[in-house]
């Protein structure tokens, strides 16, 4: 547990070396309007968070910097969320008032904002699923219990999936399966699929297929991975070229390496709980990305997360500010989608 005193200078170092990008000293706290201790003083207590792990001493120089953990404690309990300036919100604002006819221009639009007001790489996974709808579901037996499904959606995009037929139901069965479901959901947008088996269709299968609830588990594990073709939008990738951090040309191609691969780019920002996450350093999985922050906010459509929009920095990010633009995003998404009519 840090003291009063210890979470105070913390904070001021943090602060100093985001806007700074140089390691902080002493004297250069102790000037701060909002410390109010001697350079000794601070001294000692930067000894001792040192020790504690949250600041790291560069060899070149006798200033600190803060650590992983240092940044972690940071952004769960230091973090002052300021308001945003007039200016960002009436641009924030006015982005969702434009007469924008597809939602993925929404999105997308939304990422190119962001970039521009953080100088950071904007990335967002588009809502694909909202305006892509089932064109023709297929189940092809292979033996007595397992089965390929086939997933058409309205794209052209092709899903295929080995699954195992619930012991006891017929090929006369999985026949009368796929008719109900083409009948009821061809034209249904991709993320109303699951909430539809639930609904009418499932009332539909108790009626005339044998072990339906088993079958409703089965189609809804094939129509989740439907998601998985997916647009990403980028904005900003060249701004990493102009962060201090990334002058080092190989560090920067990985970063760029993996902002080229789309599966794992989805995997990297789609693989997120809801709400607002922040993932600082090696806590990112992706080595590509081990010595930077990614902070990520799910957009939902009745209730249900529907894409991600995030931001990509180095470590020594502007957690406050970041944080409070995508909250703002985010919850601009969320009113401006649930208003689309569906």
């Amino acid at each position: 547990m840090l003291s009063e005193r210890q979470r105070l200078i913390l904070a001021a170092i943090v602060d100093d070396y985001i806007s700074s990008a140089e390691p902080v000293g002493s004297r250069t706290i102790s000037k701060r309007g909002d410390v109010g201790y001697s350079p000794a003083t601070i001294r000692n207590e930067m000894a001792d968070l040192e020790e504690l792990g949250f600041l790291e001493q560069p060899h070149t120089s006798a200033g600190r910097i803060p650590s992983q953990k240092g940044y972690r404690y940071y952004v769960d309990h230091l973090v002052r969320l300021d308001t945003l300036s007039a200016e960002e919100m009436k641009r924030l604002k006015t982005m969702f008032a434009e007469k924008i006819m597809a939602m993925e221009q929404v999105v997308q639009h939304a990422s190119s904002v962001l970039a521009q007001l953080t100088n950071y790489t904007s990335i967002a996974l588009g809502p694909e699923m909202f305006s892509t709808t089932l064109r023709h579901f297929q189940l092809l037996p292979l033996s007595d219990d397992t089965a390929v499904a086939i997933v058409v959606t309205s794209t052209g995009h092709v899903e295929n999936k080995t699954v195992s037929i619930p012991q006891g139901v017929s090929r006369e069965e999985l026949e009368k399966v796929v008719n109900i479901l083409n009948a009821k959901l061809a034209g249904i947008p991709l993320i109303q699929l699951r909430s539809q088996l639930y609904t009418e269709v499932g009332a539909e299968l108790n009626k005339y297929v044998s072990h339906a609830q088993e079958m409703i588990g089965l189609i809804e594990h094939v129509v989740g991975d439907t998601d998985s073709h997916r647009e990403v939008y980028l904005s900003g990738t060249s701004n990493m070229l102009f962060q201090p951090e990334f002058k080092d040309i190989d560090k920067i191609k990985t970063i760029w390496d993996l902002l080229e691969e789309t599966p794992a780019l989805i995997k990297v920002i789609g693989d997120v709980p809801s709400g607002i996450q922040v993932r600082i350093g090696q806590e990112n999985e992706h080595e590509a990305i081990a010595n930077c922050s990614l902070i990520t906010a799910t957009y939902t459509l009745d209730g249900q997360p529907l894409g991600t929009i995030g931001l990509l920095g180095p470590t020594r990010m502007e957690y406050a500010r970041v944080l409070n633009l995508l909250n703002v995003v985010s919850k601009q998404l969320n009113v401006f989608l649930n208003r689309w009519p569906h």
